[in-house]
Order: C-alpha cells, then structure tokens, then sequence
C-alpha cells in the first residue's frame, strides 16, 4: 500500500540511509511526524535508478499512528521480498494472518489518509483509531497476477491500536493485499508473457504446437525469474485457461527452497522440478523446456538453452533457442518475408520486409492484376493465398498468390448501405482461418471461413456491447482484437476464441475485456507482438495519434511510434523488429527502428504483413 509521489523529492529525515555502492536503499518510512492532520497522498522514494533496490526502515520507537501508517504504506512500495518490514508495523496476529499476495490495487494517485487518523476522536477509545484509505482505481491485478483494468473509487478501512504493555501503536486490522499509486506500480512491476499452447490448433505438416502468450505482472527486483517459472508452473490465469494447456504435469512445482534462478556464464539456466524421469516423455520435456525459454527470454534476453533437472539432479532434458523455435509455432519468432500494400492501379504488391529501397512489384495471380478494385486485403501467414475485400466494401475473395490462378466467386457478401457500413478488413490465424466483420447496420456479424475457403461460418459473440467495426485475430487463433462501436464511441476489447466442443454451438468470442480503457475513438489497428497492438486512437478531448496497448489493458514503459498526421491505416508485425507501416496523407510510409518515418509510395493503400 503504497503511493505515488508528487512535485520533487520530499526531504527525508537523517534516520534514511542508502547504500549506493551496494545497491540498496533504506526508506525512512517514520521520520518525526505528527499524530494529527491531514494526510494526503503519501509520497514515495524517487528510484531514478533502475539498479537500485530499495527497502524499508522499520517503525520508530514510539511512533503515532500517522507514522505508522505512513511508514507501512511506504514499505509495501520497497523490495522486500515477503514483506518483512512491513509486517512490523502489524501486531503478530495481524501480520500472521495478512496475506500481501492476494491482489494489488493500483490508484491514480496513491492512496490518501483521511485527515481524522488520530486517537481519541469520536466514539474509539484513545487506545485504539480507525484509518481510512482512499483514492480513485486503475486496475487491480489478482493473485495469479493477472491485470484488469478497474475503475470507481477505492475506499478502506485500517485499524490501529496501541498496545498497553509497551505503549506502541500497531496496525491490527486490515484488508488483505496491498494498494499503491500508478507510478509506484510502474517502477515496482514489470508486465512478463508466460507462454502455454493453443489447446485445439497446430501447425504444418509437423502439426507444432501455437505458442499463446499470457501476460501477468511480477514485482521486478524480487527474484523475477522464480517469480515467473512459479507462475508458469502454477498454470494459465483464468481467462485464458480454456483454450490453452501446458506440458507441464498437474502438481509440478520447483524443488523445495529453489531461488533466485538465473542463466550461467553460457546463458543456461537450470531448473530444478519435483518430478522423476518416468513422469515425462521426451517429447513432453521438450515442450515444458520450450514454454520456459519463452517466458524467460522477456526477462533474461540472451538466454540460449533452458535444462530440466528432475529430483536427485537428473537432467529431464535440456533444449536450446534453435530447437524450441522448430517445436513450438510462435507468432514473434516468425519475421514476414515481405510487405504488402495497394498501389495505384489497384494492384496487390509486394516489397521484401529487410528492403532499403522503396521498389515493390504485383504479386502472381489474379490480384496482382489489378482487375479488381480492392478496398483492403489480406495475406495469409505463409505468404501462400490473399483475401481481397473489393466492390467498395460489398465482397470477399480469396485467391492463390501464384500464377495461373482464379478470383472466382466471392465467399461473404454484404448488404451494408455505404462501404463504411460493409466488410472490414479481413485477418488471417496461423492455422490458415480467415477473419472478417461485416458492419451492416441491419444485421451486423463477424465471420470465419475454415482454412480461407469453407463455407463462412457466423461466430457468436455473447454481450456484445455494440457493433464491430473492427477486427483482427491474434497469430494463435486463440484472442481476436475487436473495434466495437456504440453511440458514436469505440472501444477496443480482446475476445476469446472457444470453437465447437462438440456441442454444436459452433466458433464463439467469448469474455471481452478492455484493452484500452482510456480511449474513446479507436480508428486503425494491428498486432504488434504476442500481447501487444498498436493502435491509432484518441482519448477524451485528445487528437488521434498512435500508441501501444497491452491486450490485458496495462500501460506500456517506453516511447510510443514517432507522430504521424492523417493516419488511415497501420501495419506491424508480431516480430517486434519488424518496420512498422502506415497509409498516411503521404502514401505508404514505414518506420524502421530508430529512424524516421519514410515515404514508401504516394499512391499506396492498404498496407498489411501477412496476418
């Protein structure tokens, strides 16, 4: 229960000590302080050091309880790994029964202390006094550290009492978890993707397995990577938990006392499990091996080989970068060859992805050709066939990208009005299915056609609150992004992907959630990682302009796209490293990393990577 600091650094009192040369910084959390008065949004220590870890002082000999809970809200916002010091400030029954890994509640603006924190006020006893927390909520993440996206006030009651033996003040009542303001949460957390498998989808002639991630929030300097294996171990978070499984066996956890895992000096990194060698096969083992290098690499990004080591030591399997690469389908590991866009002619052309030039040329086949006016296309994730939306809205087709082929017939009509009140732009999932809304005001659907040529088939999508103008499915085929549109306003929600269990309720998107709260028009959008996509959007009383959103809702760290005026529509890969591509009021444009924008071709439209 931490906060979040405002204006410059608050002078602390001489009892704060830091240890630079050893990393560690000791919070004064009970400087001389009064035992009255309004106390509003406790500050926290300023970490401009990203190195630094910071932990708290423990309570004052006789400290008031303005000091206790100061002091207590700032420990909870150190490095402390258990909590320690801030259970210092909680009687032994209090701290033995409080339980800090049940949720964290994140608050704009930290929480503040109502002002009437004193003894003696209204009917309490001068022994004991009620303190209320209170502030405005941004998220909560839960106790598999999950983020969601909350809003409403937050308000709650800590109670405190002096104990009469000794004459000290201790907090004896509080709510479980722990509360802190959105910057401290910022410089506490990181945001990590743990990754399982899409429960019903494989890949290729090897049918490999789809690699889904699923991101969750870790305290960043306690021992992140334990953190993270213990997580993955304990299994997906709720939401995703239906379309997903992992290799690991029910009941696999770390060997007992296992910390502070890290990779040795060849970038290896040992894991120590609870289980035998007849507990796994060997196939198995590679796949548990491969969801751990995945989930790693966000913390440690030169990890090469993860080991398994089952009880007594024994080495389960060991799997190197290469290999998990060939044995898991993952969406960021997969670079496109090429770009494509509509140029002038109407055609469907190409450039290669890593080109320095500007040159592009039509692709084989029919919408190369330009015999069909395009509003928008799509490529599918081999690079093999492409889905055009053409008759300004009305149709979808899809053909070969190879000489010789046909247009044919279109597979999903629409009877929207205008062509904004028709097909949206389709998407393909790396299983070789095909996305795309139609926004017919009358009777508004998303659809998917089974490997790009089966019959369309209408997907449900229970509590819709509006009508999709948007659409695009994640690499995984497990979470689709959808723009949904009422009274004039759009959001954006991530949806998950249930299909036919053999219920015969056929495809459905089921429990949508925000993935960027604070926006209110969303007018371009792709994915742009495993859990993150870019949008064009624009908050209340703002100007459009692009940005990152995490699929769970969360605030990115670090710079958003450079500005880019008259942005009609966006192109990223999941393949971070990958340029990204924009239809502005200057044509096509692109982005590469650490570079400007540059102009593509003046007359382009459309521009995609396969997806």
């Amino acid at each position: 229960m931490g906060a979040d600091r405002k204006g410059g650094a608050r002078p602390r009192s001489g009892r704060a000590v830091a240890y630079a040369a050893l990393g560690t910084v000791l919070l004064a959390g009970c400087a001389s302080m009064p035992d009255s008065g309004d106390l509003r949004n406790v500050e926290s220590t300023p970490r401009q050091d990203t190195g630094v870890r910071v932990f708290a002082m423990p309570p004052a000999e006789g400290a008031g309880p303005a000091e206790i809970m100061q002091g207590f809200l700032e420990a909870l916002t150190s490095d402390d790994p258990a909590y320690d010091t801030a259970r210092k400030y909680l009687t032994p029954a209090a701290a033995h029964k409080w339980r800090p890994e049940r949720s964290t509640t994140v608050l704009a603006n930290g929480p503040s202390i109502e002002p009437d924190c004193r003894p003696g006020t209204g009917s309490e006893p001068t022994s004991t006094v009620t303190c209320v927390l209170a502030g405005s909520r941004v998220a909560t993440v839960d106790s598999q550290q999950a983020y969601q996206p909350a809003g409403g006030s937050y308000r709650k009651k800590v109670h405190l009492t002096r104990d009469a033996k000794n004459g000290q003040w201790r907090i004896d009542a509080l709510p479980d978890g722990v509360v802190m303001g959105k910057s401290d949460f910022q410089r506490n957390y990181t945001s990590v993707d743990k990754y399982y498998f899409a429960s019903d989808t494989t890949v290729g002639s090897a049918r490999e397995p789809v690699a889904v991630a699923d991101p969750v929030f870790v305290r960043s300097k306690v021992d992140p990577m334990t953190q993270m294996v213990r997580s993955l171990l304990s299994g997906p978070t709720h939401w995703l938990e239906p379309v997903v499984r992992s290799s690991f066996p029910t009941g696999t956890a770390l060997q007992k006392d296992v910390s502070g895992l890290a990779p040795d000096d060849q970038n290896t990194l040992t894991v120590p499990l609870n289980l035998k060698g007849a507990q796994v096969t060997a196939t198995k083992c590679t796949e548990m091996a491969t969801q751990v290098l995945f989930t790693l690499r966000n913390l440690a990004p030169t990890l090469e080989s993860v080991e398994l080591q089952g009880v007594g030591g024994h080495r389960l399997c060991d799997l190197r970068e290469e290999r998990a690469e060939s044995t898991a389908w993952h969406g960021s590991a997969k670079s496109p060859e090429n770009l494509y866009y509509l140029d002038g002619k109407h055609r469907l052309v190409r450039m290669p992805t890593g080109s320095t030039t500007t040159s592009a040329v039509p692709v084989p086949g029919p919408l190369g050709e330009g015999g069909k006016a395009l509003a928008s296309v799509a490529v599918s994730r081999d690079e093999h066939s492409a889905a055009g939306v053409g008759d300004q809205g009305r149709s979808l087709y899809v053909t070969s990208l190879a000489s010789g082929g046909s247009l044919g017939h279109a597979l999903v009509t629409s009877q929207g009005a205008t062509p904004n009140d028709r097909l949206t732009t389709p998407s393909w999932d790396a299983r070789g299915d095909l996305w795309v809304a139609d926004r017919d005001a009358r009777r508004p659907r998303l659809y998917v056609v089974e490997q790009g040529a089966a019959k369309p088939e209408e997907v449900a999508v229970p509590d819709l609150p509006g009508r999709i103008s948007d659409a695009r499915v994640a690499a995984d085929g497990v979470r689709i992004a959808l723009v949904v549109e009422k009274a004039g306003k759009q959001s954006l929600l991530i949806g998950r992907i249930q299909h036919d269990d053999g219920t015969g309720q056929g495809t459905s998107v089921v429990e949508l959630r925000s993935a960027a709260p604070d926006l209110e028009e969303v007018s371009a959008l792709s994915w742009a990682g495993d859990s993150r996509l870019l949008v064009v959007g624009r908050e209340q009383g703002g100007v459009l302009q692009l940005r990152y959103v995490q699929v769970d809702g969360s605030t990115l760290d670090g710079p958003a796209p450079g500005a880019l005026t008259g942005v009609k529509s966006i192109a990223a890969s999941e393949d971070e490293g990958v340029p990204l591509v924009a239809c502005s009021e200057d044509g096509i444009v692109r982005l590469p990393s650490g570079s400007q924008w540059q102009k593509v071709d003046k007359d382009g439209t459309a521009p995609v990577y396969p997806g």
